[in-house]
């Protein structure tokens, strides 16, 4: 039988019609693979690669045609790349699913030998009678890295409210101690006085780990003013080079027009820090480079760092040539506590107040360090509006001279006995009339029986109603009596919250210079 050249031009016509939609469908496919975000890899039963896409090129480092035809496992580190033919076989021989059809976290291998982390989903078909498997993978080492960050932020605010419990209590505690001080040593006439400076020095020293303590966990009583961050580095890099010896070179380098509204002299601490871990880290001698700039920190870094907004910054940027920090170390070095130096010679509590005191300023800190080629420390500060007045801008703060009272009636709200009764045996020196509440109801009823009371002397963390919530009632009620407020430690919205200025702020724990010479600013105004 003869076969019609009309009928040979048909089937011609049907195969060609066929191999241009196989060509197109081919297309679209590679098309797909161009672009599919997941990279895509296809072996055979025995471990093969058939298929490579381009973004798995992208991922492990290896071109289609180097990797067509071997195993699947050169993108393995072991034990997975000796290991993985005997999970293909034992798949094949029992059907037990391990992988398929679900997603886990694997460990790949580049083709520089760089190991990351992988998400991978496998998922099998027949073709021609035989099984292929087919893998999707996403790099997971940007995410992995979001949450160790995310992870170690949130370790930092555990510690940070455990630290400024313990703070508030020890503060209340060498209130007590410091205060019984002061009246012994003007009861013995002179006797003892070393035994007693002694003493008074013992608590200034743990006021200041304290006060660090406080400053890692974000609620140090803060005075905030604007302030020039050329001036203030200029003259802790003064302060530096008459600390540091001669062995290190300081340099500075600042931007003119760097303003941001913080507390002075707390951020010159916060350098002065840095200064003193830069020297430990450069026995030898060696160079402190500081510098000031403007920063803008986008969405993008704001999406690595969750706490941080976007926005313009102030930068300034500590850097050594010391002996650097391992990543191990650079993972805990805001940790209070956490320290390299020999026992005895560090409180480990340097960088957690840098960080604490940052982070309440609402701005955002790095460490960046390479073992040894040094260490550079970021502080990004908001920057200020140009339109902001410049008002009480500066480092330094003038002390008044120590006065007395005229016999005006205070009021003291303390729930600790004890601070209450040093509290009151101090007015009653200055010259002061006192009566006592220990909580904020008791005080309130005080105010409704008691005529002539002059000022309210009130701690701000108290059981039921705080001295915040006593404030905004008596605000209310009489609002021509002044307050003065004390406190281990504050909220960082507190005084925001009760519209007061630092005039009216006490921090714990205070001398008797410290309380004559506030509430005479308050009484003399």
């Amino acid at each position: 039988m003869r076969t019609s050249v009309e009928e040979i031009n048909q089937v011609g016509a049907a195969i060609s019609l066929a191999a241009g939609a196989a060509l197109r469908r081919e297309a679209h496919l590679s098309s797909i693979l161009e672009t599919v975000p997941s990279a895509m890899v296809v072996i055979d039963s025995h471990g093969t690669i058939r298929s490579f896409s381009a973004t798995a090129e992208r991922l492990f480092g290896y071109k289609a045609d180097e990797v067509a035809g071997s195993n699947v496992r050169i993108l393995m580190p072991e034990p997975d790349h000796s290991a993985h033919d005997g999970y293909i076989e034992h798949y094949l021989r029992t059907g037990e699913r391990r992988i398929m059809g679900r997603s886990r976290i694997v460990t790949g291998l580049k083709k520089d030998g760089t190991q990351f982390p992988l998400e991978l989903h496998v998922g099998e078909a027949e073709v021609g009678g035989e099984k292929v498997f087919t893998g999707f993978m996403q790099d997971q080492t940007e995410k992995r890295r979001i949450e160790q960050e995310l992870r170690q932020t949130q370790k930092i605010e555990a510690i940070g409210k455990l630290t400024g419990g313990v703070a508030h209590d020890f503060n209340n505690l060498l209130t007590v101690i410091t205060g019984n001080l002061e009246m012994l040593d003007a009861k013995l006439d002179g006797r003892h006085r070393q035994l007693i400076a002694d003493a008074q020095e013992a608590c200034n020293l743990a006021a200041r780990l304290t006060a660090s303590l406080l400053a890692f966990g974000r609620q140090m009583p803060l005075d905030p003013v604007l302030s020039d961050l050329g001036r203030i580095v200029t003259a802790t890099a003064e302060m530096l080079g008459r600390t540091l010896g001669e062995t290190i070179e300081i340099k500075t380098a600042i931007k003119s027009g760097c303003r941001t509204v913080v507390d002075a002299p707390q951020l010159q601490n916060a350098l002065l820090n840095l200064g003193i871990n830069a020297r430990d880290a450069m026995p030898k001698g060696g160079k402190l480079v500081i510098e000031v700039s403007h920063a803008e920190l986008d969405a993008d870094y704001a999406a690595i760092y969750p706490e941080v907004r976007p926005g313009r910054y102030v930068l300034i940027t500590v850097s050594d040539t010391g002996i650097g920090m391992s990543p191990e170390t650079i993972e805990k070095a805001f940790e209070p506590f956490y320290t390299t130096k020999p026992q005895g010679t560090g409180t480990g509590l340097g960088l957690s107040s840098v960080y604490g005191f940052v982070k309440q300023s609402g701005g955002h800190v790095a460490i960046y360090s390479e073992e040894r080629r040094g260490t550079t420390v970021r502080i990004y500060l908001p920057a200020a509006s140009d339109t902001m007045s410049e008002k009480k801008e500066g480092v330094e703060r003038n002390k008044a001279p120590l006065p007395t009272g005229r016999g005006e009636r205070i009021l003291v709200v303390e729930d600790d006995d004890r601070v209450r009764h040093v509290a009151m045996a101090r007015l009653t020196s200055l010259g002061y009339s006192v009566i006592e509440a220990a909580n904020g109801r008791m005080a309130l009823e005080l105010l409704e029986q008691e005529s002539g009371v002059d000022l309210l002397f009130t701690d701000i963390v108290m059981p039921g109603m705080s001295g915040a919530e006593l404030v905004l009632v008596v605000r209310r009620r009489w609002p021509l009596l002044p307050v003065l407020f004390t406190s281990g430690y504050a909220e960082p919205d507190a005084r925001r919250n009760v519209g007061i200025g630092r005039e009216e702020w006490l921090t714990k724990p205070y001398s008797t210079a410290d309380l004559a010479s506030r509430l005479d600013m308050i009484f003399r105004r």
